[in-house]
């Protein structure tokens, strides 16, 4: 068995936490690392800070710890076979029962496993049927940790909603030094209370989201349109949902779902999205701009398909609503606006230019001209614009972890 640094137990018991996990169901994953020692000693906070914790431990994992350590510590028995009768019929409850699934460590095995849909052990067949948050401590050698299969599987996972926590550079056991490194218990308690608080941090306000494209007919069956899957703007109504905001969603035509917890207003045209958000609209503490909306709509629409005569076709095109313009000559001081810039050439420029034109309160700049950036991209390249002059930088993230950047700042800048 591993041995526990003295030097580790001393920093564990003596740093301090706020209660902020206090009353909290977490179900600790423990797979087959050598950094499986540190679990005990995460266990050992999360009881002493109140949380309600239940173990789940793979067979590679027993390799290094004894289910023993964790059931004294928790109080609960350690769940660790897929086929044990008692634990059968539970292993889709307990991602219900718990607040958090916390995989520490999470070996380079078991990543590939989730990441690729295999149900071979509990922790896994408990994982396909969660619908807690799921967040990933791993733990590996570093040759592993940059290996481009590693990076495939966590990306997918990030996709999925999983949330990585950082991994530490240091000594490994192969004896090598880099990065792969479990992070240290206080330092995954540290990201457990920031999790746990960001829920609250919107609790009680009222957010309105615009997301995906609009069509503008032509006839019943050809419209103009773009190429905008909605992704980002779902993204951010699902982020401020998870921080307790209560959000309303106005989405254009879009074949992606949305969390059921979601209020969703599904529409067609610029017309309709325009009607959607300005309706309620002061009732609204933050207001995101994120859907594609056409610029230009067909002046006459026909009601019968339009035929081809003599290979020509003239379409006379009109300016539709501004919404993110009207929006911001409808909001008060108190509340908060903000638009997308999606730009080919001058883009800090058009932005801001944008930013001031609109009234807008922060702009969130995409530039086309960024590699894995603008339509249909998992992932996406954010500068964001206050109108403060305060600017923004981030490199390129999953659609997911731009929304939180996105609100993060957005938070930041309604406390200053």
């Amino acid at each position: 068995m591993a041995v526990i640094p003295p030097f580790l137990i001393n920093s564990i018991f003596h740093h301090k936490f706020d209660k902020v996990i206090k009353g909290k169901k977490i179900l600790l994953c423990v797979t087959g690392s050598i950094a499986a020692y540190k679990s005990i000693l995460l266990l050992r906070l999360l009881i002493k800070n109140g949380a309600e914790v239940k173990v789940i431990m793979t067979e590679g994992a027993k390799d290094f710890v004894t289910p023993l350590n964790f059931s004294t510590l928790s109080k609960n028995k350690v769940l660790t076979s897929l086929f044990d009768e008692e634990t059968w019929a539970n292993h889709a409850i307990l991602g219900r029962w718990a607040d958090a699934m916390l995989i520490a460590p999470a070996s380079c095995n078991t990543i590939s496993k989730m990441a690729n849909g295999i149900c071979d052990n509990l922790l896994l067949a408990v994982y396909l049927s969660s619908k807690c948050p799921v967040l990933i401590a791993p733990a590996m050698d570093e040759d592993m940790w940059h290996h481009p299969a590693t990076r495939k599987n966590i990306e997918i996972l990030k996709e999925n909603g999983s949330q990585f926590l950082p991994v530490n550079t240091g000594e490994l056991a192969s004896g090598l030094s880099g990065e792969g490194r479990m992070a240290e218990p206080e330092e995954i308690v540290t990201y457990l209370e920031g999790f746990f608080s960001k829920t609250r941090d919107l609790k009680g306000k009222k957010a309105l989201v615009t997301a995906g494209p609009t069509h503008e007919a032509i006839d019943p069956v050809r419209f103009i349109g773009n190429n905008s899957s909605g992704k980002m703007g779902i993204a951010l109504a699902e982020e401020l949902s998870q921080r307790g905001a209560a959000v309303k969603l106005v989405l254009g035509p879009s074949q992606m779902k949305v969390d059921e917890k979601i209020k969703t207003k599904r529409v067609i045209s610029a017309e309709e999205m325009y009607a959607e958000c300005i309706k309620e609209f002061q009732s609204f503490d933050i207001i995101i701009m994120a859907a594609a909306v056409a610029d230009f709509t067909p002046e006459n629409k026909s009601n019968k398909k339009i035929k081809k005569e003599n290979g020509q076709f003239s379409l006379q095109l009109v300016q539709t609503k501004d919404i993110l313009l009207q929006a911001g000559k409808l909001k008060s001081d108190k509340q908060t606006l903000i638009g997308f810039a999606l730009e080919t050439n001058n883009e800090k420029e058009n932005a801001l230019k944008k930013l001031a034109k609109k009234n807008a309160d922060l702009i969130v700049l995409n530039s086309l001209n960024d590699a894995g950036a603008g339509f249909g991209f998992d992932t996406n390249k954010i500068t964001i614009f206050d109108k403060n002059h305060k600017e923004y930088t981030f490199p390129p993230k999953t659609k997911k972890e731009v929304a939180f950047d996105i609100v993060n700042t957005i938070i930041q800048y309604r406390n200053e």
